[in-house]
C-alpha cells in the first residue's frame, strides 16, 4: 500500500469519525431540547390518565428534517422518554417507541427543512402518534372507549407541533441553516 493511499484512507476515516461525533452530539442536543420542551415548555396536563399536551414533537420533526434517520429516531425516543420519566413515568416505554416512529415520515435528504415530504410528514406523524398512544392506553388501562379524548389530545399536540415545526423550519430555511451546517460542521 502506498503512503498516498494510506493517507487518503486515514483522512476518510477521520472525516467519518468526525461526522459520527457531530451526528451524536447533534442527536444529544436535539434529545435534550425535546425533553425540556416536552416536559416543561407549553406542558399542559390532559385527561385523567397522566397524559399531557406539549409541543416537543416540533423538535422531533426538526431533528428528522436535519439528521439522518437513525439519529433523528434516537433523539425523539430518548428526549420523549426522558420527558415522561420526569413528568408521567408510566408513559415512558410507550413514548420511547412512538416518538421513534413519528420521525419516520420525514426526510433530511432535501436541501430545505420545509419540503413536500416533510409537510406531509406532520400529518403522518399525527396519525402515528394517535394510533400509538391510543393502543398504549388500551393496553395499559383497558379503555377501548376513550377514543374521543385521545383524538382531541392528539390534534392539539400534533397541530401545535406542526405549526411550530413549519414556522421554525421556514425561518431556518430562510437562513440557509442546513447548507451552513453542512459547510461548517460536515453534516
Amino acid at each position: 500500500m502506498s503512503s498516498t493511499t494510506f493517507n487518503h484512507q486515514n483522512t476518510n476515516s477521520k472525516a467519518t469519525s468526525h461526522q459520527k461525533v457531530t451526528y451524536l452530539t447533534t442527536t444529544a442536543l436535539f434529545a435534550a431540547l425535546v425533553c425540556v420542551t416536552t416536559a416543561y415548555i407549553f406542558h399542559i396536563p390532559f385527561g385523567a390518565n397522566g397524559g399531557y399536551v406539549h409541543v416537543g414533537d416540533a423538535l422531533i420533526y426538526l431533528a428528522a428534517a436535519f439528521l439522518p434517520m437513525p439519529y433523528a429516531m434516537a433523539a425523539g425516543a430518548i428526549g420523549g422518554a426522558f420527558a415522561d420519566l420526569l413528568t408521567a413515568p408510566v408513559w415512558a416505554p410507550a413514548t420511547f417507541f412512538i416518538k421513534m416512529m413519528i420521525a419516520l415520515p420525514f426526510t433530511s435528504k432535501k436541501d430545505k427543512i420545509i419540503n413536500v415530504r416533510n409537510v406531509i410528514g406532520v400529518f403522518a406523524a399525527a396519525i402515528l402518534s394517535f394510533a400509538g398512544y391510543y393502543f398504549a392506553e388500551v393496553i395499559m388501562f383497558g379503555t377501548w372507549g376513550a377514543i374521543i379524548p385521545s383524538i382531541v389530545g392528539t390534534l392539539a399536540q400534533s397541530g401545535g407541533s406542526a405549526v411550530l415545526f413549519i414556522v421554525f423550519g421556514l425561518a431556518l430555511d430562510k437562513m440557509n441553516f442546513k447548507a451552513n451546517a453542512k459547510n461548517r460542521f460536515g453534516i
